[in-house]
């Protein structure tokens, strides 16, 4: 494992989009300060200028702002922890990937899952830079969250991401070691060195 990526590198020796890369951390416990109208705004302009596959943009989001739709939502997903300012509920349309045979349908759906994972990472980063934190959560019950959200058929929940300001100061996991995980080149090559030809 490395070090821990805050104490690595102090904030000033890397541009700021970096820093924000580096130093996010999981959020679970916040504290109980409300987000303002601007402030997710923010975020879900960041949030949707995540990657899509052809640009399809094969997603849908509901933003879950009152403090009981919240704790209704908390009751019903046993991976939110603390009680976040709000959440956003990120899930695919299904609407967008079944035009096709159904093997592609199929590769489609899956790809627009990927999609969605990728916008909810553009909402954590944004949530870290300002200040904010969160957590995607994958355990909730679907069908129940569903209902009470009122989702159409066609709108497949995916993942939940509660956000809000840190209870208490974050602190970064530590990560596996870049030479652990990363080869160049060929897989199994752990030198950033070009091998000869």
């Amino acid at each position: 494992m490395s070090k821990n990526p805050q104490k690595d590198s102090p904030p000033g020796e890397l541009p700021d989009a970096l820093h924000v890369l580096r130093t996010r951390s999981v959020v679970r416990n916040y504290a109980p300060e409300p987000v303002d109208d601007s402030g997710i705004d923010q975020l879900l302009d960041a949030m949707l200028a995540a990657p899509s596959a052809s640009n399809k943009q094969a997603w849908s989001f509901v933003v879950v702002r009152d403090p009981a739709s919240v704790r209704r939502l908390r009751a019903f997903s046993p991976g939110i922890i603390g009680t976040p300012a709000f959440c956003v509920l990120a899930c695919v349309d299904q609407n967008l990937t079944k035009h096709h045979s159904p093997s592609a349908a199929e590769n489609i759906h899956a790809t627009s899952k990927l999609c969605v994972a990728m916008a909810v990472e553009n909402l954590l980063l944004a949530a870290h830079a300002v200040g904010l934190g969160g957590c995607p959560v994958h355990s909730f019950r679907k069908d129940a969250v569903g209902a009470l959200l009122g989702l159409p058929e066609h709108i497949e929940p995916v993942l939940i991401v509660p956000i809000g300001r840190p209870a208490s100061p974050p602190t970064p996991s530590e990560r596996r070691d870049k030479k652990e995980v990363v080869s160049h080149e060929v897989w199994g090559n752990h030198s950033a060195t070009t091998p000869a030809l």
